[in-house]
């Protein structure tokens, strides 16, 4: 008699497992391709929409920089419409929001109705901001500028307010020692008395001249 192959014997256990657990599966199989088709196309779908939410970012941020670059505020706006949710697009609304109160404290020593509405324009923007819970270093732009617009508007107490959330939210933010000196000024009678006295000026711009009649009609007119 011949001795047994050890190896012989595993492979052919191997090959009755193999064959008893296919048995087995066969029953359960259109269950188990199904299963696997639905995961190769939850997988190739997560590839797909991970890519254009790639391009999307990028086209955002090229978008956001043209605009800087150009020095457009209305298509920093456009940026914001048109990619919602991106960092690109929540950045420029900041860079807008930056813009419109740089415009607001210019025109309210001029035309006080419109630096006003413009003061508020960059307020509401800053707020739109915040309320989509950012973080990091966009949390403090906007609160800070959130802050500026309120004090530019005379609103000391709501100024302040966002000042110090600032400090105590964001301490090691470099915004917020800038936050903590204008929560002192603030807190000065002498300051406060100057917000008082400018919100009772009333400033217009000057009347515009009438246009000079012509020649031709003045001698009409003789």
């Amino acid at each position: 008699m011949q001795p047994v192959d050890r190896a012989e014997i595993d492979d052919n256990d191997l090959a009755t497992a193999t064959i008893s657990l296919v048995e087995r599966l066969r029953p359960h199989l259109p269950t188990i391709l199904a299963a696997v088709a639905a995961a190769f196309v939850a997988s190739a779908a997560w590839t797909l929409v991970s890519s254009r939410r790639a391009a999307e970012r990028s086209a955002a941020w090229d978008a956001c920089l043209a605009a800087v670059s150009a020095r457009d505020a209305a298509r920093l706006g456009e940026v914001a419409g048109r990619y919602p949710g991106t960092s690109a697009a929540t950045w420029s609304q900041i860079l807008l929001a930056d813009n419109t109160l740089a415009e607001g404290n210019r025109l309210v020593f001029a035309d006080k109705a419109t630096g006003r509405e413009r003061l508020q324009a960059a307020a509401d923007l800053y707020a739109g901001v915040t309320a989509q819970r950012p973080k990091g270093l966009t949390a403090e732009r906007a609160v800070y500028g959130l802050a500026k617009a309120r004090e530019a508007l005379g609103e000391i107490d709501a100024a302040k307010q966002g000042y110090q959330a600032l400090v105590a939210e964001y301490p090691a933010s470099p915004l917020a020692s800038l936050a903590a000196s204008r929560v002192a000024a603030l807190g000065r009678p002498a300051t406060a008395g100057w917000y008082d006295w400018f919100q009772s000026v009333d400033v217009t711009p000057p009347a515009q001249p009438e246009p000079a009649a012509s020649g031709a009609a003045a001698r009409t007119g003789n």
